[in-house]
Order: C-alpha cells, then sequence, then structure tokens
C-alpha cells in the first residue's frame, strides 16, 4: 500500500465519544446531557469545594507586615512544616509564635476557649450545651480573671505579645480563611467570626486543661456507685490496694525533716474524715455530678490509658556519656494532636532576650512544656495528686448546713447563646466547698424521695453534690512554664517549679552539667481530716474542711541522685508509704513503671534504643490472663484454635504481624470476660473499662475460683471461674470468626484496635457539624499496643477496641548532641485538613518511626523548606 493511500489514524477518545453519542436516540441523548451535566456539576463543586478547603493554608514564604512587632522576625518551617521562630526581643518572639500558632491552629484554638469559657454553644450549637454548663458551673474563666493579676510582669508581656500575635494574624483574615469549619459551620447560620484573642483566654483553656489532667472526682463517683449496687465490703475489692513495695515510686527514699523533703527518717499520722451514708437521694446526687463531669469535651482524655510516661538516664547509665531524656503522654486520640512542635530562639541570647527553646507547645498557650532549651531539658507527667474532693452538701430555704449552723449560698446566673435557638440562663449556686456539680442535672433534686420518705428523711432538706479543687484557687502556673525554659541547671528549673499549681505533675529533668532528677510538682490541700478522701465527704462536718493551705513546695518529693541513675515517672505513686503527707491513693498500678525501668537498666541506651522501649507492646494483661486461659479444656478444633495461638507467645501486641492474631484474641476475650463478670451486678455507667486497675482486680479473682463476682446472678446456676473462663474464650472466638475470619491465624490485633482521630469540638448533630467532622476526621489507623502497655493505646472494654487514648507525641532528648534528638506529634503541625502537614506525623507515630529534633542554628537553616519574615508594619 503506497503511502497515499494508508489509512487514516484512529479518531482520539473524545471524537469517538461524540460519534457514538450523535447517533444515540435522541430520548437517551437527553439523559445522557442531564447525566453529563450533572457530573460536571459535582466536578465543579468539588473544585470549589478543594478551594475553599484549601484556602485557609496559611503563607510559609516571603514577607509579611504585622502590626506591633518592633523588630523583624523570621520563621524557618522544614519539610514537615515544623516552625522555629528567630527574633530580637522576647515580645515579638512571643508576637512570632501567637501568629505562627494562628496560622495553623486557630480553630483549635477557638474550640478550647470556648470549651473552657462556656461559650462553645454559640459555634456549634445546642450540641454543645452540656459542656457549657458544666465548664460556667465551674467556673474557669472566673479563676483565670483573677490568676492574671498574679502573673510576674514579664510572663504577662510575653502572654500579652502572644495575644498580640494571635490578633495580628486574624485582622488579615475572614473566618473562611482561618479554617474550613468555619466556612461549614456558617452554613447553619452561626456567627462564626472570632473574637479577638486575650491573655484571659489563655489562663481559661490551661485552667480547664488543668481540671481534665488531675483530680479524682470521677473515681468518687464510681466508688459510689459500685458501692451502692453492691455494697461495701465487695466494692472494695474492685480498688486493690496500691502496692509500694512491689512498684517503685518516682522518687525512692527520702522523707520530710522539718518542712523540707531530705533523706532520712519519718513520721506522722493523721485522721480519718466523716464519710457519708450514701441513701437514695445521696446516691443520686452524686449519679447526676458524674453525670455533669461526663458533659465536658475530652480535651486530654479520660479513662484507661490517660497518662504519661517520663525516663530520665544519667550519663553513667547512658550509652551516649551525657544524659538522655523521654517521655510520650497519653491523651485522647484528636485531630488535630494536642500538640505543636516549635522551636523559640532569640538571634543574640543575653539578658535582654534569653530565649531559646524547642519542644512541644499546646497552641493557645505561649512557650513550650515538653522541651529543652540550651542548657537543660525537661518532660512531664501526670501526677495523679488528690487535688479534687467531692463534697455532699445538706441545704434548707436556701442555707448550707455546716455544723451546728447554716451558712447562706452564693448565687450567680449567667446566660448561655446558642446557635440557633433561644440564650439559655444558667444558675450556678455555690457553697464554701465549691459549686454544686449536681445542680446541673435538676432532676437530682428530687431523685430518691419516695424511698427516702419511706425510710423517714426529711424532704425539706435537700442534698446536693459540691465540687472542691486545688485548681479553684488562682495561682501563677503561667510563671513556672515559662521561667522553666529559661532554666539554667536542674535547681534553676526545679525552683521554676515552686510556682507550679495544677495539674499536678512529676517532671523529669536533666543539664549539661549531667545532673539528672525529678520533681513532684502541683498544689496539693492540706486536710484537716486525713488521707483517705476516696468518697465523698460530708460538708456539714467542719472537721472534713481544707485548711486553706497547700503542701509548701519544699516538701513535696524530689531527687537528683536517682537510683541506678535512672528515674521513671508513669503516674506511679510518686514517693514511698512513709512520706508523711497525704498525695493520693489512686496510682496506675504500676506496670508500666516497672517495665521501663528493668528496659532501662538492663543496658545502656542510646537515642535509637530509648526510642525503642517507647514502642515497648508487651502486654500486662498477658502476664496475667494467658496462663489461666491456657489452663481451660476445651473442644479441639473450632473450640480451642484462638487458645492455641497462646501456647508459644512473646506477649507483645503488635498491630500485625508475629503475635498479632494472639493478641487480638487475648483482648476479645478479655472483654468478654469483664462483661461476664461484672455487667450483671454493676450498673452500666460504671462497667469495667479494661484498664490497668482491672487487670489488677481480676488477677485477685482468678486465685478464688468460687468468688461471688464469677456467679451470673441473672442465671439459676452457679458460675465459677472456669465457667466464665470459657464462656468468655468460645465468646472471644465467635466475635473475632465475624469481624475478621474464621481463619484463627488470619486474625490481627490492629484489624479492631482502630485510632479514630475525631474532633472534639464538633458537638451535636445537624448537616454542617456532619459535613465538617467528615471533612477534618481523617481514616483511621491500624494499631498495636494496650492499657497498661508502654505503648499505651487504651481501649474502652465496655464500648469496643477503639483507641480512646494514644501517645500523643513522643521525644527523645540527647544531652551528648541536642541536634541528634527525635521527636514525633500524633498529628502534623496544621490543622487544615487539605495541609501535607495535617495528619503526616500520625503515619511516623504508628510505624514507629520519629523525626529529627534540631535546635542549633546551623541545623536549623541547613533542614529549612521555607522562610517566612515578619516585618513591622510602617
Amino acid at each position: 500500500m503506497s503511502e497515499h493511500t494508508q489509512p487514516s489514524a484512529a479518531p482520539s477518545a473524545p471524537v469517538a465519544w461524540w460519534r457514538a453519542f450523535r447517533r444515540m436516540p435522541d430520548t437517551v441523548r437527553v439523559s445522557t446531557y442531564v447525566v453529563a451535566g450533572l457530573v460536571l456539576s459535582l466536578v465543579v463543586a468539588g473544585l470549589f469545594a478543594l478551594a475553599l478547603a484549601r484556602r485557609p493554608l496559611p503563607q510559609t514564604g516571603g514577607e509579611v507586615e504585622v502590626a506591633g512587632l518592633t523588630g523583624r522576625v523570621t520563621v524557618l518551617r522544614d519539610d514537615a512544616g515544623i516552625p522555629q521562630i528567630y527574633a530580637d526581643s522576647p515580645t515579638d518572639l512571643a508576637m512570632g509564635q501567637g501568629y505562627v500558632t494562628a496560622q495553623e491552629r486557630f480553630f483549635q484554638m477557638d474550640v478550647r476557649r470556648r470549651s473552657a469559657s462556656g461559650t462553645l454553644a454559640e459555634l456549634v450549637g445546642a450540641g454543645a450545651l452540656p459542656g457549657d454548663r458544666v465548664a460556667r458551673t465551674l467556673g474557669f474563666r472566673l479563676v483565670a480573671q483573677q490568676e492574671l493579676a498574679l502573673l510576674s510582669p514579664d510572663t504577662r508581656a510575653f502572654l500579652e505579645a502572644y495575644a498580640d500575635g494571635v490578633n495580628a494574624y486574624l485582622a488579615e483574615h475572614d473566618p473562611s480563611e482561618l479554617a474550613v469549619e468555619y466556612t461549614l459551620l456558617d452554613l447553619d447560620g452561626a456567627d462564626t467570626a472570632p473574637g479577638d484573642w486575650t491573655a484571659v483566654d489563655t489562663l481559661t483553656w490551661l485552667k480547664s486543661y488543668a481540671w481534665d489532667l488531675g483530680g479524682g472526682a470521677a473515681d468518687e463517683v464510681e466508688r459510689v456507685l459500685v458501692a451502692d449496687a453492691v455494697g461495701t465490703p465487695r466494692a472494695q475489692a474492685l480498688w486493690p490496694a496500691y502496692s509500694h513495695q512491689t512498684v517503685p515510686p518516682v522518687v525512692s527514699g527520702g522523707a520530710v525533716v522539718d518542712g523540707r523533703f531530705e533523706p532520712g527518717a519519718t513520721q506522722g499520722g493523721t485522721r480519718n474524715p466523716q464519710r457519708v451514708g450514701f441513701g437514695p437521694r445521696r446516691v443520686r446526687a452524686v449519679e447526676a455530678a458524674g453525670r455533669a463531669l461526663e458533659a465536658l469535651p475530652q480535651w486530654a482524655g479520660r479513662g484507661p490509658g490517660v497518662g504519661s510516661n517520663a525516663v530520665v538516664v544519667d550519663a553513667e547509665a547512658s550509652g551516649t556519656g551525657a544524659p538522655l531524656l523521654a517521655v510520650d503522654p497519653h491523651l485522647a486520640a484528636q485531630v488535630p494532636g494536642p500538640w505543636m512542635q516549635v522551636g523559640l530562639h532569640c538571634r543574640d541570647v543575653g539578658a535582654s532576650c534569653p530565649w531559646d527553646v524547642a519542644g512541644f507547645s499546646l497552641p493557645g498557650v505561649p512557650g513550650v512544656v515538653q522541651g529543652h532549651n540550651a542548657e537543660v531539658a525537661w518532660g512531664m507527667a501526670a501526677a495523679g495528686l488528690d487535688t479534687t474532693d467531692l463534697v455532699v452538701e445538706r441545704i434548707r430555704d436556701g442555707r448550707v448546713r455546716t455544723d451546728r449552723r447554716s451558712r447562706p449560698l452564693r448565687t450567680r446566673t449567667e446566660a448561655i447563646d446558642v446557635a440557633g435557638a433561644d440564650s439559655e440562663l444558667l444558675t450556678v449556686r455555690t457553697t464554701r466547698h465549691g459549686p454544686l456539680l449536681s445542680d446541673i442535672d435538676p432532676s437530682a433534686r428530687t431523685a430518691g424521695d419516695a424511698s427516702a420518705a419511706a425510710r423517714g428523711a426529711d424532704l425539706d432538706e435537700e442534698i446536693a453534690v459540691a465540687v472542691q479543687w486545688a485548681g479553684s484557687t488562682p495561682a501563677p502556673t503561667l510563671d513556672a512554664l515559662l521561667d522553666l525554659a529559661l532554666a539554667t541547671d536542674v535547681e534553676t528549673a526545679r525552683q521554676a517549679l515552686s510556682s507550679w499549681a495544677v495539674p499536678a505533675v512529676d517532671v523529669v529533668l536533666a543539664d549539661r552539667e549531667g545532673t539528672v532528677g525529678v520533681q513532684v510538682a502541683g498544689a496539693v490541700p492540706v486536710r484537716k481530716s486525713g488521707r483517705d478522701t476516696t468518697e465523698p465527704t460530708a460538708g456539714w462536718r467542719s472537721e472534713n474542711d481544707w485548711t486553706g493551705r497547700t503542701l509548701p513546695f519544699g516538701a513535696l518529693p524530689f531527687t537528683t541522685r536517682p537510683e541506678d541513675g535512672v528515674a521513671v515517672a508513669a503516674n506511679q505513686a510518686p514517693v514511698g508509704s512513709d512520706y508523711p503527707f497525704h498525695l493520693g491513693t489512686t496510682w496506675d498500678p504500676g506496670h508500666r513503671a516497672s517495665r521501663l525501668r528493668d528496659l532501662v537498666v538492663s543496658e545502656p541506651r542510646d537515642v535509637d534504643g530509648l526510642a525503642e522501649v517507647q514502642r515497648d507492646s508487651l502486654s500486662p494483661l498477658a502476664a496475667v490472663l494467658v496462663p489461666a486461659l491456657l489452663a481451660v479444656e476445651l473442644d479441639p478444633g473450632y473450640a480451642d484454635d484462638g487458645q492455641r495461638l497462646l501456647e508459644d507467645w512473646d506477649l507483645a501486641a503488635p498491630a500485625e504481624g508475629t503475635g498479632a492474631a494472639a493478641a487480638a484474641y487475648l483482648n476479645a476475650t478479655w472483654r468478654e470476660l469483664l462483661a461476664l463478670t461484672f455487667h450483671d451486678e454493676l450498673p452500666a455507667p460504671v462497667w469495667p473499662d479494661g484498664g490497668a486497675r482491672w487487670v489488677e482486680v481480676v488477677a485477685a479473682l482468678l486465685e478464688s475460683p468460687r468468688d461471688p463476682w464469677w456467679d451470673d446472678v441473672t442465671t439459676d446456676r452457679v458460675e465459677e471461674r472456669d465457667d466464665v473462663l470459657r464462656s468468655a474464650m468460645l465468646e472471644a472466638r465467635d466475635e473475632l470468626t465475624r469481624r475478621q475470619a474464621r481463619e484463627a491465624d488470619r486474625w490481627t490485633w490492629g484489624h479492631v484496635h482502630q485510632l479514630f482521630l475525631a474532633s472534639p469540638g464538633l458537638l451535636g448533630d445537624g448537616v454542617a457539624l456532619d459535613l465538617a467532622r467528615r471533612v477534618v476526621e481523617p481514616d483511621p489507623w491500624e494499631v498495636g499496643g494496650g492499657p497498661g502497655a508502654v505503648d499505651a493505646t487504651g481501649w474502652d472494654a465496655a464500648r469496643g477496641f477503639e483507641v480512646t487514648t494514644t501517645p500523643s507525641m513522643r521525644m527523645v532528648v540527647s544531652l551528648a548532641d541536642w541536634d541528634d534528638s527525635r521527636w514525633v506529634a500524633l498529628t502534623g503541625v496544621s490543622g487544615h485538613p487539605t495541609s501535607s502537614h495535617y495528619t503526616d506525623q500520625t503515619d511516623l507515630l504508628v510505624g514507629g518511626e520519629t523525626l529529627p529534633f534540631l535546635f542549633s542554628p546551623d541545623a536549623v537553616a541547613e533542614a529549612a523548606d521555607s522562610e517566612l519574615t515578619l516585618r513591622p508594619a510602617p
């Protein structure tokens, strides 16, 4: 065939489609026009939605004029988007941090302050009302307003400059440019224009965060409800006594001598408080207080797994020749995560500009909470000190009984605005002990009246429950946080913590001179009537009152010479049982603390080795439960497939791979075991969550095959231990078959133990809220670990296997070379879902990886991926 007679090339795809379309019947062609139009509309809508979602992404390069700056501020971001900020004065540095934090996380900041202030319903509607009522009742903002005046001039100036930086960013952007959430909430007609950020907003949020992390009020509620259901003797078995002999305390040895903590002998002794007899009306009042506590949004988290690991290793025990420090707090699974990495550096560090610090900040709070400066590193773990009491009050005609007298109630009324609805008036009543939590549920005032009347109770006397919290007393905690950033050694870091009030914390410390240590910090109330405050006390007896004083800072436990050169703070008791003052009773049982210490002292660890320790997933539950499960006789085949997985298991709980099938089976059996053993007698609000305490409870029950707890009171027969174990194993086998596969070796723990990151501020129902959650909440990750493990991914056995608390960050600091340090956060730096830095660090954390934690100017500059200059506005 000649060149001129070759066939033409095949038509392009669009041309071929058009020719086929023209040959279609008219009716088909009309339908196709409709479909094409719909598709085109969806594409255009999708592109428009994407443009709206990307609109809030911050400018990270070039120059921006910022009103209020006195000099140039440079922001270097690495390829993970982590900002390192350089300035010539503390106020410019604080403004820079406020500006950059607002760029990345302002919506998170806004919902945090609203939630803490009781104004979240203004933005998201009636779904936030229950939490707003509680926040108003507890009065976080009222206390914060008083705290502002207590701060040092330097702290207040830094705090005000931070707020100025936030507001400079707000002034340049409308709500749709701040966060996609504002755009979506605007669909419901909410007033999304945020007010200016203030210093009080920061202090209010810190107060709310402190409430979340410390106290013990929820535990007091649980004890009352359990005792009401099964009686006090049986209830006591569900709170095993803490073993000081088997768990190393945070601070070993030492005593208080002449009001100061020193090595040596101790003495002390106190009376027990007057407990309350819990009739139906008092139980219902406590129950109402418990419901109020649950209504607050969970910013730090609650339930099994909330806690922290903090470790410091001296030069002799370290594999680097210098101290190492590591921390990983376990908090609620949220997006954005609770932390934002940042560096704050004066270009010329000196007396006029002393800042040179990097670490993890809380968005909305200036400075860093966990990190290091050029001389000192620090990490914090929740200390679990007893800083909260529930107090049962007797009220008649607006007066509260106390001894043989009565005092008037104090009242205030506040209006709560609600998006899309009428405002609500809230009346808060307060006694000398604190606000009445039980008032939030009005039905509690008459609950139990019938049975109470039958017992001859005085129904004209109202029973209510107040909450007394150390954090309700104004204190300059922010001074401690900012002074810590400027510490020059361990001793000055300890002294910086003297103004710390709430939450109570164990702070591990290390300096470049080689000193390491740990300091317990916090306002611990001195109670008149003794140690045992695990149940609500009688408010009408003055011997139960607090004295109005707190333990002096010098009396709080500390050490700068830890045993074996290693200090571990993992929510265990901070000091031994000889300590003369009451610090608390509800410590973590200590599995994590013991495991951490064993791993760290077993061999010298470098940075990578200490990071590996943080990922240890050995299950303390497995050590207790596996021997008992292997002793149960099951039919061969389908019934014992899961049991056989346990025979050669190393007791680690990875998400997948070797051991993951056994971990899945063990945890599924654990959940069924708790339900079969306890659900028949305990009310649903206090069903076992499966946390570390319940491991201790069941470990004791396994030694008593005929303990009454094993019996199911809803059946005609009397069940014993092996009956329950067998039923739990068979139920677990069926559950995993339904969820995953019939073949047991195909199960994985990660398949059911998934990390869902929720947005806690988007509360309630409605199209806009549902759409916002769909946009900002990512798909889940499969994870390993579990409560009680060092890799603590908590889950609530009463609800499901999904992760409720998780390592919220990991940090390992090398004092041999700051630039050799590592860090990773639960989510990325950005709070914008279309940013590449939204959940990029989640992938790393779940995979056990970390990022370089760079500090020196040369290392930071070399790693810089972008440079933004903030310069003074003319």
